[in-house]
């Protein structure tokens, strides 16, 4: 634990290689020790630093001379011992940040004007009695201690006696990288569920680490930790229900015993969000988690996704998986959508930003997606209604009626849900799959459409109601909006309304509705194009 005689000197404090530090005054300019010595060309000791947001000034080499080496042309910078700070103990940012009175300067700058223009003091109702509050250590259940320079852990006995009843603890962005200081402070607070240790760059030695047990939740977003520093901790995190690993560049998936992850016995929760995951294979080997509910992989580098399938796994994969979020990711291929029919317990996916389902990007679009998707409830964070699901898969089947198709097999390799869809709701052929060419009724016939302008200069416009062949073009009916709301002088856009807060952009004027997906009842909204 440092004492405050260091604190106010930073110079007399022992600087280290690979010790994390903060400009003095300004927690969150944060950076890593990567030398410590003389400059050539000035007196005294310097501190190279490379800085965790890039606010440097050069690579670690100054006019010729290389003193270490940067990760980024500008991210590293000399100081002097005396403006770097090497960090606070817990306790002492606790005080820090809730046991800082208001001086009386700042009460003084805490004032109206009247009505003749002078300063009248305030004085917040309830101040007092909150700050009371947060000064009772003994009585806090959750402590937020986020860019506050903590480093150490400091006596985890005093740690027990000041906050004997904390709950939830946030570390983000400070000093820590020794696990060893983290496992310190856990002893010291039995009661802690949850610990956020999001922005601290820790250490690969996580040898002897045995007070996680008690954790429910744990946040190691940003820290530089990879995947088989994670089965180290396993085994401390016994209670483990949410585990957050956002942002660690985690490329691999390495069971440390067997060929699937174990243990994690009651881990619902595991996000793994903004990593480089490529191969589903890695994802795989998480497919034995008993307990696993929600998978988040949203911004990895994933491109195919298929469902495990073998006789060695003791359970059905992924048996409860409801919530599966893999947004922005490179998926391309349709199949992989289809894939996720046979994940037994899946209803609530997010798939959006990918090439396979984003229209902007020759996609698919969202009433497809549900028309795919047989048992997925929420869709992109929104409810599919038993409406919407309807009125999605009789458009589905009637956009795939549209489209000239070799054979049957054809149809069931790139459709796999059209001929059980196309027998529930009992829509019959209205034209030949496979025959010769020629004259043949209309794929759709006449189609209903209700027409709702919303662009600002024409909402007032009534919403019309019209029935137009469905191989109608976009070009066409842009055409006839102008014609019936008596439009003149305007370019029009119009929009595929898909649900209550969704709707599609019908950027192809050569697309017959048929093909841009729009069926019987459909409301197409029309927007000015300025």
């Amino acid at each position: 634990m440092q004492n405050s005689s260091d604190l106010e000197h930073p110079k007399q404090c022992e600087f280290r290689i690979g010790q994390r530090v903060h400009s003095a005054g300004d927690y969150r300019r944060i950076g890593t020790v990567k030398y410590v010595g003389e400059v050539e060309g000035y007196s005294g000791i310097w501190i190279g630093v490379e800085w965790d947001n890039c606010d440097g000034k050069h690579d670690g080499s100054v006019n010729g001379v290389r003193y270490f080496n940067a990760q980024f042309p500008k991210s590293a910078s000399f100081a002097r011992p005396h403006n770097l700070s090497t960090g606070v103990s817990l306790l002492q940012a606790l005080n820090t940040r809730y046991r800082t009175s208001s001086t009386k300067e700042e009460l003084n700058e805490m004032y109206v004007l009247s009505a003749s223009h002078k300063r009248v003091n305030v004085q917040l109702v309830g101040t007092d009695k909150i700050e009371d509050i947060l000064s009772r250590f003994q009585e806090l259940p959750g402590a937020s201690l986020s860019y506050l320079g903590v480093s150490s852990s400091g006596d985890p006995v005093e740690i027990s006696k000041t906050l004997p009843n904390l709950k939830e603890l946030d570390l983000t962005g400070n000093l820590l990288s020794q696990w060893q200081d983290i496992d310190a402070i856990c002893s010291g607070l039995p009661a802690l569920t949850a610990l956020n240790l999001t922005n601290n760059r820790m250490s690969k030695d996580e040898a002897g680490i045995s007070h996680l047990r008690n954790l429910r939740l744990l946040v190691l977003n940003n820290v530089t930790i990879n995947w088989s520093q994670v089965e180290v901790l396993k085994d401390s995190l016994q209670a483990i229900e949410e585990l957050h690993l956002m942002g660690n560049k985690i490329r691999e998936i390495t069971p440390t015993s067997s060929e699937f992850v174990q243990g994690f016995c009651s881990l619902r929760v595991l996000n793994l969000e903004e990593n480089c995951i490529a191969d589903w294979v890695e994802i795989v080997k998480l497919s034995q988690l008993k307990c696993l509910e929600q998978l988040h992989l949203n911004k990895n580098n994933i491109e195919h996704i298929w469902y495990p399938t073998t006789d060695e796994a003791q359970y059905k994969p992924f048996q409860n998986l409801r919530c599966l979020l893999i947004g922005g990711n490179k998926i391309e291929d349709l199949a992989s959508i289809d894939a996720l029919n046979s994940y037994p317990s899946l209803v609530d996916i997010r798939c959006s930003e990918n090439p396979a389902t984003d229209p902007n990007r020759g996609g698919i679009g969202r009433f497809a997606l549900i028309a795919r998707l047989a048992y997925v409830k929420i869709l992109n964070g929104s409810e599919i209604t038993p409406r919407e699901r309807k009125e999605s898969e009789i458009r589905y089947v009637r956009l795939v009626m549209s489209k000239p198709h070799q054979n049957l097999e054809e149809i069931k390799r790139l459709h796999p849900r059209f001929i059980e869809l196309k027998a529930f709701y009992g829509i019959e052929d209205e034209r030949p799959l496979n025959g010769p060419a020629g004259p043949q009724k209309m794929a759709s016939g006449l189609i209903t459409v209700t027409l709702k302008c919303i662009g600002p200069s024409i909402c007032e416009k009534t919403p019309i109601t019209k029935k137009l062949p469905a191989t109608t073009t976009v070009g066409k009916l842009k055409t006839l909006c102008l014609s019936f709301f008596k439009l003149k002088f305007f370019k029009l856009r119009l929009y595929l309304q898909e649900g209550p807060l969704t709707h599609t952009f019908l950027d192809d004027d050569m697309a017959s509705l048929n093909d841009a997906g729009v069926c019987n009842q459909s409301i197409i909204l029309v927007d000015e194009d300025f």
